[in-house]
């Protein structure tokens, strides 16, 4: 029974949330954290598009039993049974200012696999741009050298030159747009069975497509300002004298 003076807030300590805390006066997190914030402050350039890349992984899964069709007052019942068919890999491309999203799904994510997404960046989405600023964490694939691995040297140091790389540091992933869009998307769209690549493909154009029409924005407001008095604790203590 719940007493009459016992608040929201209460302590629960059978309860808790998995997070990742960034170690407290770490002078390598804030130099990147105020590097991205500072990305996120720049007005909206077309010829210096802001793109924020993540990628996440999906596991195939087909149905086992055909589903029930939902009726009135009656949700869609599926067979607690599955047959896992695999997982394949989305990329995510965020231009959070133009509201304009492209996802990428592919069999695996190779560094390989990260610079075609890249080359499909330069060459494909922004043709026109003179740089792309990309905002992305520090996943092993997610570095330049990727480009060396999949182009020959002259076609990787091209790509290089169109892009100004930008990481969010270690432990700071809320920084990456783009890790938030790829929230919606499993929330939105494949938050059910997906049983092949095909599928996944299709039914991620559709929910890409919808939000590029409806031009869903991010207007960041977190600001380095903010953090040198929210986050103080994660800035080294300076002793003067």
């Amino acid at each position: 029974m719940r007493a009459d003076h016992a608040q929201k807030n209460d302590l629960k300590p059978w309860l808790k949330e998995r997070w990742v805390i960034p170690p407290k006066a770490n002078a390598e997190f804030v130099c990147a954290m105020e590097d991205v914030l500072e990305v996120y402050q720049r007005p909206y350039d077309p010829k210096r598009p802001q793109v924020c890349l993540d990628e996440a992984s999906k596991q195939l899964v087909a149905q086992t039993r055909t589903p029930l069709l939902a009726e009135p007052g009656q949700p869609l019942r599926e067979d607690y049974e599955y047959e896992r068919r695999g997982t394949a890999n989305l990329f995510m491309l965020f231009e959070p200012l133009a509201g304009q999203r492209q996802v990428k799904v592919t069999q695996r994510r190779t560094a390989v696999d990260f610079a075609n997404v890249l080359r499909e960046l330069v060459d494909v989405h922004y043709p026109e741009a003179d740089r792309v600023v990309l905002v992305m964490d520090n996943l092993n694939t997610h570095k330049a050298a990727s480009l060396y691995e999949a182009f020959e040297p002259a076609e990787a140091r091209r790509l290089i030159e169109k892009l100004e790389i930008h990481y969010t540091p270690k432990h700071g992933s809320w920084l990456n747009m783009a890790e938030t869009e790829l929230s919606v998307l499993s929330r939105q769209c494949l938050d059910r069975r997906i049983p092949d690549r095909g599928t996944l493909v299709y039914e991620a154009a559709i929910w890409q497509d919808q939000r590029n029409e409806a031009v869903c924005k991010v207007h960041w407001q977190f600001t380095t300002a903010d953090a040198r008095v929210k986050l103080h604790r994660l800035y080294p203590s300076i002793e003067v004298g």
